[in-house]
């Protein structure tokens, strides 16, 4: 820093002065007796505060001083904090947008009754004949101190003259006094006073003031207060006549929360999610009893069996070797193993892992088979033949151990490669042929991921929609198009590009299609609206630069029309669809983004995206789609006052897919989420460690009768501790 703190040592014996004596005079008054003062200043933050001790630190140092306690006792102040103070906090203007239910009254009304009233309060000219019956003052301002007398509004030449600048906040209030109403019943209301306040924020130079308290209820009920005129002793005479008559009533709280008849946002969020666990413990019993009864060993492996896998059908495919040394012989996926002095044949899919270890002049080759209970020729033939766990061999040539350990592994990778696409392959729908539409919209220079492989890969391409279905078409595989019929869409996302660097149409699939060598269930098209460049000249450019605010207008530009082009196109493909299409139900959702939050789906941390129907991650791959209609339950855990972050655990509806987790979502985003799984009607829990979700997933599949007869998912409800100890 540049300048050397200090504290005005004058200033600050004068108001410590003004402070004792207040004290000493004041004591059994204002001070309730105490022998002893004690003022507590925490840590520092640059939330917007308004504190009593934050404000005597002002008063007395001229600076705040966190992490410091000041004990006051008749004739000595004692400070207890660190050896040196020397930084300060600077609050700056901090944006705030209030909620209705944080709006609330700032300071207690002012009671006056006997018929003469005096507000001092606020003037405006209003009708003439109210101009006498007006106070002289008009508000004040609004900083450190909830009423900063400097900057008070009134009719003094002084005051009047005042400059007001853009950002400073002022309670703007208006008063009458002596206004009379002759037709008033009880005597003493005949004269009455009015006083009508409101917080207003100064607006740039030709624009309004912004009315922070705009979004707060402003019902009669909500801002008026109708008190006892009489003594406070004589509640049971007065009072209660006054009550009966309904012109007099109790004093209104200083909260709407100690209102009865008030809920909180929580407590709407518990009753919804009660109301929710009645119908989700039946549905969840009705699914899993019907799958067991029914399809539930329907889910076979498409792939081919392992014990069906043959190396060599006669004695004459079998290499003739002269060495007994492992040998990979490719053309058969085989690897020979030498066993007590004969050649034995092992296909490359029974070895589960292959090593080597160097010692010296010579290698140790150890090689793992597959073994266990899941594995399929373990379950088709034991106890009835014998299984090989592990081999382990001893070679004086390093280097052919090194080699032959590698030839298996690449031999390995590349069997299980084309064994998993020939499975998905094998669960490939057949889709129809595409129907070319009389009139095609068309949207240019688009990308498509997953990229289709080849030289291709780099060049933009056309996508097309047609009468039954889209054409992604690339100028240098035009003879291998990519189709996406409409029949096959589950949902379309249309993102258009803000922070991103993209713009995007998405389609989750029904039946997956090959795209290139993938067997892909999401297809992305999207238009980059920046240029992804880097200046090479070394410099900083300024930011008043010219050529600089030329490029940010550029791009600007750029990114405002790429997303009026996808916007027209979905547009016209959304009539198509309405159309052609209506039972479908087809429908482009726009992800909202002020229900968005960090989290990590897959490997980095993404901005998640709620829609109409998905909680979604388009921008970054592999991409995040999680239909709600899937969803079975959510559990946010790792849910803790001292966390930064917590986890979302999303339990599907198929128990058969892993649970799905969001990790490291920040905690000032768990009321937002709490707040969208509740109006969409999801199950959710919260719970303080992350679960082991297999085992629970597989005891609830063997006896659904059980999980639901114990209470079925309140096991999740930290409140309910002997459920959660049972599950």
């Amino acid at each position: 820093m540049g300048e050397e703190v200090k504290v005005d040592a004058a200033l600050f014996g004068s108001r410590l002065g003004k402070l004792f004596k207040h004290w000493q005079e004041k004591k059994d008054e204002l001070w309730a007796g105490s022998r002893a003062v004690v003022v507590v200043e925490g840590s520092s933050s640059d939330d917007l505060r308004y504190l009593k001790s934050l404000t005597l630190h002002l008063w007395l140092f001229g600076y705040e001083l966190p992490d410091t306690i000041l004990a006051f006792t008749p004739k000595e102040m004692h400070v207890l904090a660190s050896q040196k103070k020397s930084e300060f906090v600077c609050f700056e203007e901090i944006q705030v947008k209030l909620k209705p239910d944080n709006c609330d009254i700032a300071y207690p009304p002012l009671i006056q009754s006997g018929g003469k009233y005096d507000l001092k309060a606020f003037k405006d000219a209003g009708q003439a004949h109210l101009l006498e019956k007006l106070s002289k003052s008009l508000g004040h301002g609004m900083g450190i101190e909830f009423r900063e007398s400097n900057s008070a509004l009134s009719t003094k030449q002084d005051e009047s003259n005042r400059t007001l600048r853009a950002g400073q906040v002022y309670n703007v209030c208006l008063s009458l006094t002596g206004l009379e109403d002759p037709e008033a019943k009880d005597p003493r209301a005949r004269v009455y006073a009015m006083q009508v306040a409101d917080t207003v924020l100064v607006a740039e130079k030709d624009k309004n003031p912004e009315v922070t308290t705009h979004i707060a209820p402003k019902t009669l009920d909500k801002v008026s207060y109708s008190l006892n005129d009489g003594d406070g002793d004589d509640e049971g005479a007065d009072g209660g006549a006054g009550a009966e008559e309904g012109e007099a009533l109790a004093p209104r709280k200083a909260l709407r929360s100690d209102n009865p008849n008030h809920k909180s946002a929580e407590v709407l969020r518990r009753e919804r999610q009660e109301e929710l666990i009645r119908a989700k413990n039946q549905e969840t019993l009705n699914r899993l009893t019907a799958a067991k009864d029914g399809s539930a060993g329907e889910a076979a492996s498409a792939g081919r069996k392992v014990s069906e896998v043959v190396s060599y059908h006669k004695l004459s495919d079998f290499p003739s070797t002269k060495d007994l040394v492992i040998t990979v012989h490719k053309e058969r996926e085989s690897v020979l193993l030498p066993i007590y002095g004969v050649m034995v044949p092992f296909h490359v899919t029974t070895i589960k892992n292959v090593s080597h270890t160097p010692d010296g002049d010579h290698a140790h080759i150890r090689v793992t088979f597959n073994f266990g209970g899941a594995y399929e020729p373990f379950q088709r033939f034991a106890p009835n033949a014998v299984f090989l766990k592990e081999l382990s061999f001893r070679s004086q040539d390093v280097k052919h151990a090194a080699k032959v350990v590698q030839d298996i592994k690449m031999m390995r990778s590349a069997v299980v490669l084309r064994d998993k696409e020939r499975a998905e392959r094998a669960t490939l729908v057949a889709q129809e042929k595409l129907i070319q539409g009389k009139r095609v919209y068309k949207v240019p220079d688009v990308w498509i991921r997953p990229a289709p492989g080849g030289k291709g890969r780099k060049i933009p391409g056309t996508l097309e929609a047609h009468a039954n279905g889209f054409r992604y078409l690339n100028p240098r595989h035009a003879s291998e198009p990519v189709h996406v019929m409409y029949r096959n869409i589950r949902h379309a996302f249309f993102q258009p590009a803000e922070s991103e660097m993209i713009t995007i149409l998405h389609f989750n699939l029904i039946n997956p299609i090959m795209l290139g060598k993938c067997v892909c269930v999401c297809v992305c098209v999207c238009a980059e609206v920046m240029d992804v460049v880097q200046t090479l000249d070394g410099g900083r450019r300024n930011m008043y630069d010219p050529d600089e605010i030329e490029e940010e207008q550029r791009e600007r530009d750029r990114r405002n029309k790429i997303n009026s082009e996808f916007n027209s196109f979905v547009k016209r493909v959304q009539e198509l669809w309405e159309r052609d299409y209506s039972d479908l139900q087809l429908e482009f959702d726009i992800p909202f983004r002020e229900l968005g939050f960090h989290g990590v789906p897959q490997k980095s941390t993404t901005f998640i995206l709620p829609t109409v129907n998905c909680l979604v991650e388009l921008t970054e791959m592999p991409f995040t789609v999680v239909s709600l209609a899937d969803v079975e339950v959510i559990n946010l855990e790792r849910v803790g006052f001292n966390l930064k972050n917590f986890d979302m655990a999303i339990v599907f509806k198929d128990f058969s897919r892993d649970v799905l987790r969001i990790d490291a979502i920040p905690s000032k985003s768990l009321d937002t989420i709490k707040d969208w799984l509740n109006s969409v009607n999801i199950k959710y829990y919260e719970s303080k460690l992350n679960l082991a979700w297999k085992p629970i997933l597989k005891s609830i599949q063997e006896d659904p009768e059980g999980f639901v007869e114990n209470g079925g998912w309140e096991f999740l409800n930290m409140d309910v501790s002997a459920l959660a100890l049972r599950w």
